[in-house]
């Protein structure tokens, strides 16, 4: 809505809006691309002209609308899944993200489906059975070893330690 706004206001005319994508009608000028820039940094945005940073920022987008926004994830394998929601080949996705971001598309992946998990263990609507099903795991053992990777506890008392910590802050008040 932001972007939106900044582009009415400088009267740019654009042809497609959408999440970390504008088409313009018309290429801007210096001008209107520094004042543009200027505006939206003040509301915490980057306007982005590099072709690979716009890929990257588009790959990040779809995964983190996959694994985050998505009612039931794929089936289908994440690269191909990628690759074909992109329409680019998956390693040349996968070699400009390592690149630049310096870690590989597998490895933000797994970060963001043990966000995702936290964010499930916390809501305590599901046991880790159910979590590690929503969440495309082989097992709840693939799980919990994932998890641990990552974040070096289990879930078990990740669940046990964000639950003592509320307590612990409901007797202080």
């Amino acid at each position: 809505m932001v972007v939106r706004e900044e582009l009415k206001s400088m009267r740019i005319p654009f042809i497609q809006l959408e999440l970390g994508m504008v088409e313009t009608a018309y290429d801007i000028t210096k001008e209107q691309h520094d004042e543009l820039q200027k505006n939206l940094l003040t509301s915490g945005l980057e306007l982005l002209d590099d072709k690979k940073s716009i890929l990257i920022e588009k790959i990040k987008n779809v995964i983190i609308e996959l694994i985050h926004y998505s009612d039931e994830l794929p089936n289908m394998n994440y690269s191909h899944y990628i690759a074909e929601k992109l329409g680019h080949n998956y390693s040349y996705l996968s070699n400009i993200f390592s690149e630049v971001q310096g870690v590989t598309i597998e490895h933000f992946i797994i970060h963001h489906k043990i966000e995702r998990v936290k964010e499930l263990l916390l809501y305590d609507e599901y046991n880790l059975t159910q979590i590690s099903q929503i969440m495309n795991y082989s097992s709840v053992a693939h799980l919990s070893n994932q998890f641990k990777k990552v974040t070096g506890l289990t879930p078990t008392y990740f669940k046990e330690l964000r639950s003592y910590k509320d307590r612990i802050a409901l007797e202080n008040v």
